[in-house]
C-alpha cells in the first residue's frame, strides 16, 4: 500500500510526497487506520522505524479535516508529550513538515529558554502542542495554556514518560484535559511495569502493536562489545574516529563530568568533539545540535538525556563508551544510527566493573552482543598511539631545546 491509497486528505499527501514518503513503515502501516478510527494505541517499535509520523500523519488528517468545516478556531485539539527538548524540536520538525500546505498550526514548549515568545505563539492560535513537563505545567499555572478543548493525548517515549520522574505529573495532567479523549502511546521500549500503568490510562478497548518484539534493536544495526581497561578507553575511542575519517560519529558517556572529560582528552590528540548534556543551556544544546546536524562537526559527545531526542541524518558509528546502567538505554543509544533503511554501526567499549551492566542488557535484548575479539597484538598496536605519540613530542622538545641553545650560543658571539 502506497500513502496516496490512503484515506487522507491530498494537501497532506503533498507533504509525505515532498519528504520522500512513498510507502508506509510497518508501524505506520499498523497505527494510521486505528488512530484515523480513533482508537486508543500502545504502540512499541524499534528506533528509526517512523513512530512519529505514525501518529502525526492521522492526527494533522483528523484536525485539518475539522477545520475546513469550522469557522472559528478550536483551541489546541492535540497535546504530544516528550520528555526531552531536543526530542520536543525534532517532533515539531515532523509536524510542520507533513502539514506544510494545511492550515494546521504547531509549537513546542520547553524549559531553558525565554517563555514569552512561547506564550505569544499559543495566544495566535495553536492546534497542535508538544510540550515537556515542566514548562507545559508552569504555562497552565499561570493561566496561558489551556486544556479544556484537547482530544488527543500522545505520549511519545511513553515508557519514560510513564517512569517515576514524570508520572506523578501525567496524573495531575489527567484531571485538566477531557475523559472523552483518544490516547496514544509510542515507545521503542517498554517494560512489563510501565504497561500496567499506560493501561490503567487508557481504553479498555485500546489496540496494542509490537513490531520485532524479539530483538528491540534494528536489524539494521550491526552492534557488537569490546572488552578492555577502563583506561585504555580513550585510545581505542581515538582509533575508532581516526579509522573512519569524515564520518559521523555519536560518543554516549555515563556523566556530564565524563562528557567533558572525554571531549579534553580528544583534544590532545587533536580530535575536535562536541558535547551535549543536562549542563548546558538550551541555546549551548541548539547550536551543538545544529552543528553536528550540518556535518561542520563529526564526533558529538553525549549523555543519556539526549538519546531519545538526536534524529540526526547519517549518524553511521555509536560508540558507547561508557555502557549504561539502565538496560532500555542501550537501544535508544544505538537506535540513533541504523535509521529507516540506513546501516550503522555500534561498538560498546566494556571495562570488568561493566561486565555486571553488559549481562543486563543482553537479558533485555534478548540474546548475547557480538564479542570482537582483540588478540595482544592488536591490542597493544591500539595503546602503541600514545607510546608514539610520547615518542613524537619528546623528540619535538628535544630537538626544540637544540634549537634555542644554538640561538642562544649566537647571540653570546
Amino acid at each position: 500500500m502506497k500513502f496516496i491509497d490512503y484515506h487522507i486528505d491530498d494537501d497532506i499527501k503533498k507533504g509525505l510526497a515532498q519528504l520522500g514518503f512513498k510507502r508506509p513503515t510497518d508501524i505506520q502501516y499498523k497505527s494510521i487506520p486505528n488512530i484515523l478510527n480513533g482508537e486508543d494505541l500502545l504502540a512499541v517499535a524499534q528506533t528509526g522505524t517512523g513512530k512519529t509520523a505514525a501518529y502525526v500523519i492521522p492526527i494533522v488528517h483528523k484536525i485539518y479535516s475539522k477545520k475546513k468545516s469550522q469557522s472559528r478556531p478550536d483551541g489546541i485539539r492535540c497535546l504530544i508529550m516528550v520528555p526531552t527538548h531536543e526530542l520536543a524540536i525534532q517532533v515539531l520538525g515532523v509536524v510542520e513538515k507533513i502539514a506544510e500546505h494545511t492550515s494546521v498550526k504547531a509549537t513546542a514548549i520547553y524549559g531553558g529558554v525565554e517563555q514569552k515568545p512561547q506564550i505569544k505563539i499559543l495566544n495566535e492560535g495553536v492546534d497542535i502542542l508538544i510540550a515537556t513537563p515542566g514548562r507545559m505545567f508552569d504555562l497552565i499555572s499561570q493561566g496561558y495554556l489551556r486544556t479544556n478543548r484537547i482530544n488527543t493525548l500522545v505520549l511519545d517515549e511513553a515508557d519514560h514518560m510513564l517512569d517515576l520522574g514524570f508520572i506523578g505529573d501525567i496524573m495531575d495532567l489527567l484531571r485538566k484535559i477531557p475523559d472523552r479523549r483518544q490516547t496514544l502511546f509510542f515507545s521503542a521500549t517498554i517494560s512489563p511495569k510501565i504497561k500496567k500503568t499506560a493501561y490503567s490510562i487508557i481504553r479498555q478497548s485500546a489496540i496494542r502493536i509490537q513490531i520485532s518484539p524479539k530483538d528491540p534493536v534494528s536489524k539494521n544495526v550491526d552492534h557488537s562489545v569490546i572488552f578492555m581497561e577502563m583506561d585504555h578507553k580513550r585510545f581505542f575511542l581515538e582509533r575508532v574516529i581516526s579509522e573512519n575519517p569524515d564520518t559521523k560519529v555519536l560518543v554516549f558517556v555515563r556523566t556530564q563530568v565524563r562528557a567533558e572529560r572525554v571531549a579534553k582528552a580528544m583534544e590532545r590528540v587533536e580530535i575536535y568533539a562536541l558535547t551535549i548534556h543536562g549542563g548546558k543551556d538550551q541555546k549551548q544544546r541548539d547550536m551543538v545540535m545544529k552543528a553536528f546536524r550540518e556535518g561542520s562537526s563529526k564526533i558529538l559527545i553525549a549523555t543519556d538525556v539526549s538519546a531519545r531526542g538526536i534524529d540526526i541524518p547519517d549518524v553511521q558509528i555509536v560508540v558507547n563508551y561508557d555502557l549504561p546502567d539502565k538496560a532500555e538505554n542501550y537501544v535508544h543509544r544505538v537506535g540513533r544510527t541504523g535509521r529507516v533503511k540506513k546501516k550503522g554501526h555500534a561498538y560498546s567499549f566494556c571495562s570488568e566493573d561493566e561486565k555486571f551492566f553488559l549481562a543486563k542488557i543482553q537479558k533485555f535484548v534478548g540474546k548475547d552482543i557480538n564479542e570482537i575479539k582483540l588478540d595482544h597484538d592488536a591490542y597493544e598496536e591500539t595503546l602503541n598511539i600514545e607510546k608514539e605519540r610520547t615518542f613524537d613530542i619528546d623528540a619535538l622538545m628535544e630537538e626544540a631545546e637544540m634549537f634555542e641553545n644554538k640561538r642562544k650560543k649566537k647571540g653570546k658571539k
